[in-house]
């Protein structure tokens, strides 16, 4: 990706939702500062990322991080750990490969032409069977 101007880092984009206080984002953000490195190559004002927990230090606690990035598909994580320190943790590593997920498929493959090439067939070459396809030695056999 090229260079961005202003870089999305989790600080910048980080709101908390249910079941957290204003008073947890800080301690958040320092949970999810690994994310920034994987953001800074999106624009900060065209990525949001937000986390809620559902039934707060309960035995069904389930927290939630969700992200928006302008112009791809909104990515939800959810972890059902029952610490709340490790479901951040778990959330924040799932994002974090989904992100280079997204990454890997959107970028540009260039030998993908040297994949997609045909190699010529040599009439002075005999046909290896284990090499080429049994339906091409067989229509072979029938042409000859």
């Amino acid at each position: 990706m090229s260079a961005v101007a202003n870089p999305a880092t989790v600080a910048e984009c980080l709101r908390v939702g249910a079941g957290f206080s204003q008073g947890d984002r800080n301690w958040i953000a320092e949970q999810f500062a690994t994310l920034d490195s994987r953001l800074a190559g999106f624009h900060a004002d065209a990525t949001e990322l937000e986390v809620s927990v559902k039934d707060r230090e309960a035995r069904g606690q389930k927290v939630t991080l969700e992200c928006w990035i302008a112009g791809r598909q909104k990515i939800v994580t959810t972890s059902a750990e029952e610490d709340l320190h490790a479901a951040l943790n778990d959330v924040r590593d799932d994002l974090r490969r989904r992100l280079n997920d997204a990454k890997t498929r959107q970028e540009p493959r260039h030998n993908k032409h040297l994949r997609e090439t045909v190699q010529p067939i040599d009439p002075e070459q005999p046909v290896d069977a284990e090499r080429d396809h049994p339906a091409d030695v067989r229509a072979d056999a029938e042409t000859a």
